[in-house]
């Protein structure tokens, strides 16, 4: 085989090998995309469920101070309820990516401590704890007590609850669950997959290394994962699967280059020493 003919050879195969690794590369970057379009989808469908429900939560509120004299602590709260609902609409329209979506639901964490002051105020009876939001379902406010609970197939643990999912549980009933949509059926969201990660996330971010998070559910699920409630982490091994899939295709193209260059090259010392 002559030289220009190996160099030739040796070309084709570099660089169809170089093509080979750019579409993998292309594919997967349109694949990623698609993946993060989905969870934006999914989290931002979730967050904008949570900032309707504050909303409506407010307009009862209305009803619940009429009537009643407010007094300056009572419109500072009844104020921060308010812009609490105008933020979290405005920071959920300016969300471009999955993990923003927390900055929405942190703002609703704080609106929703603001209710429950305006209506101990309303009421006469002392402010509420600062707590973590109830564990069944963030969107119920903040937590009055912990409770002993598990999951399906898991551990007893200690997680915050409201005031009416701590009577159902000691009680022994189910407490109401936020479930999500998962394919074609309805889970906990800690169950629904990594898109609700930052949803979740922003809820409970106030509280990461908090004493009163030590050893809960909570603490485990959203920061730093569970053996039975890591729903919210699989797509974690599937994206590395992902990756290191991609890697051996563009390997076995860069194999396969490497091979038909080493019979081109067989093939010429064969010409020169053969002939």
């Amino acid at each position: 085989m002559e030289p220009i003919v190996l160099l030739l050879i040796l070309a084709v195969v570099g660089g169809g090998a170089l093509l080979y690794s750019r579409k993998a590369t292309l594919r997967r970057e349109a694949e990623a995309r698609a993946e993060l379009e989905s969870q934006l989808a999914t989290s931002k469908r979730a967050a904008d469920e949570d900032v309707t429900k504050f909303g409506e939560e407010l307009q009862r509120l209305d009803t619940d101070v009429a009537g009643h004299p407010l007094d300056e602590a009572m419109q500072q709260d009844y104020q921060r309820a308010l812009d609490a609902y105008e933020d979290s609409k405005t920071s959920l329209f300016a969300v471009k990516k999955p993990e923003e979506i927390r900055h929405v639901t942190e703002i609703l964490e704080d609106g929703r401590y603001a209710i429950a002051c305006v209506k101990a105020r309303v009421e006469a009876k002392p402010l509420p704890q600062k707590r973590p939001p109830c564990f069944f379902n963030p969107a119920h406010g903040p937590s009055v007590q912990n409770v002993q609970w598990a999951p399906t197939g898991g551990a007893v643990r200690d997680v915050p609850a409201c005031a009416a999912d701590a009577e159902r549980v000691l009680a022994g009933a189910d407490p109401y669950i936020r479930t999500v949509q998962m394919g074609a059926q309805r889970v906990p969201y800690w169950e629904g997959g990594p898109a609700y990660a930052p949803w979740a996330q922003g809820y409970y971010n106030n509280w990461r290394g908090s004493d009163m998070l030590t050893g809960m559910m909570v603490g485990g699920l959203l920061f730093g994962g569970m053996n039975s409630m890591g729903g919210l982490f699989y797509g974690l091994g599937e994206g590395i699967g992902g990756i290191g899939e991609g890697i051996g295709d563009m390997f076995d193209g860069i194999g396969d280059g490497i091979g038909d260059i080493g019979d081109g090259i067989g093939d010429m010392f064969g010409d020169i020493f053969g002939g």
